[in-house]
């Protein structure tokens, strides 16, 4: 059952009682991220996100892991480009203690001069440790390539350069700017009272008070480019991929349908192709990411340098066929149950409740129901799917990006 009420400060709360569970997740979402930085606090949201578990005016940083641990809590957060959540998991007998620890966090954190030198260290290794994950790299500089000079073409941790210059001043204000109450969502789910939620997020963050920065985003414009980046790797990861929809479009269920069909399982036409057929990658697959104003639609494979240029061919090829015959009616069904059985299966935790319903309300400001969901996924054609085909995989709008011990590539074959 779906609840959602608003403080007086302003702050939403929203509750999805789960009555057969004995856990309860909260989570305090801010709507920014790195998409609302600037190029002098690049990474900024990520940098504060760090910060919130150094310690408050009431408690250390060991305080509140010892705390959190004593009562076999779960305690994380992460930064998106568009938000940032802080999330907690407990028993539900704990409800008000995840209240009043991350209430403590968010709204008194001390963010001291001593602990952002010592976590800016950290971040500065975290950028390090990335440089050594190729396979996640290519995305960012796929995205970089695709949206260059745009916030969300840039990664969420920042540079090297940008991460050394963020200061307490520029932490403030960020903070300000955008930790306010209209900005921010309170999200529970599990074996939760939505009257007793209320309770405790008016008794903790109660006295929260400002209004948010109003910024005004430009929408992103896909550039259709051809990047290779030198590295000495084993392999040579690949990103392909053309521009995609918003997350309010009504075509986002046809394209998640497309996205499943061409990479989004061992059943899917890529993974057949390039894997289980010839041998090629070890990892193939595709994925949707869509933002408030625009999207993307990726493929991504890890092969040796001497397969690249098969592998990409053999993509082009997947492509091609779908704008030539289109999706078959048994694939179609195929398809559309493998997504209910995702969405379904990837919701019986009261982790994954909480996120899926904070996201939506801090992102479209409304709760869609699962029943709303597998309506629309039903009720998708061939029509709606080959309307998508024919309108944004367009040969002459794919950008390619590697990454490996490959040296300059060619342009994307067309079809």
């Amino acid at each position: 059952m779906y609840q959602k009420s608003i403080l007086p400060n302003g702050i939403r709360v929203i509750s999805e009682n789960i009555p057969f569970v004995k856990s309860v997740t909260l989570g305090v979402w801010i709507g920014s991220g790195s998409r609302e930085e600037l190029d002098y606090n690049h990474g900024i949201s990520h940098f504060i996100e760090h910060l919130m578990f150094k310690g408050t005016q009431t408690r250390s940083a060991k305080d509140i892991a010892e705390t959190v641990d004593a009562v076999g809590g779960q305690l994380n957060a992460f930064t998106s480009k568009e938000h940032t959540c802080y999330y907690m998991k407990v028993i539900d007998s704990h409800l008000e203690l995840a209240v009043d620890i991350l209430s403590d966090m968010i709204v008194r954190s001390k963010f001291s001069h001593d602990d952002i030198t010592r976590e800016r260290e950290v971040i500065l290794e975290e950028l390090y440790m990335y440089e050594d994950t190729p396979d996640e790299q290519i995305h960012d500089l796929y995205i970089e390539n695709i949206w260059s000079n745009h916030q969300l073409g840039r990664n969420i941790i920042g540079t090297t350069q940008s991460v050394e210059t963020i200061d307490k001043t520029a932490i403030l204000e960020y903070y300000r700017q955008f930790y306010t109450p209209d900005n921010l969502v309170i999200a529970a789910a599990g074996n939760v009272n939505h009257e007793q939620l209320l309770e405790f997020a008016s008794k903790y963050f109660g006295d929260l008070h400002g209004a948010k920065h109003q910024s005004h985003l430009p929408a992103p414009t896909f550039n259709v480019k051809t990047s290779s980046y030198e590295k000495a790797t084993e392999q040579v990861h690949i990103c392909m991929g053309v521009a995609a929809v918003a997350q309010e479009s009504p075509e986002i269920y046809p394209f998640h349908i497309l996205n499943n069909l061409l990479g989004g399982g061992i059943s899917s036409r890529l993974f057949q192709s390039i894997r289980e057929e010839r041998g090629l990658a070890y990892s193939v697959y595709s994925y949707l990411t869509n933002y408030s104003d625009g999207g993307l639609f990726t493929i991504y494979a890890g092969t040796r340098p001497s397969n690249t240029e098969q592998v990409i061919a053999l993509i082009v090829e997947s492509l091609s066929d779908l704008k030539r015959n289109g999706i078959k009616p048994d694939e179609l069904s195929r398809v559309k149950e493998q997504l209910k059985g995702n969405l379904v299966l990837g919701l019986e935790s009261s982790s994954s409740r909480m996120s899926r319903m904070g996201k939506m309300e801090i992102s479209l400001g409304k709760y869609v129901t699962l029943d709303e969901v597998v309506s629309k996924i039903d009720n998708t054609s061939i029509r709606d799917i080959n309307t998508i085909i024919h309108t944004y995989l367009n040969p002459h709008s794919i950008s390619l990006t590697t990454l490996g011990p490959l040296g300059k590539i060619s342009a994307v074959p067309k079809f």
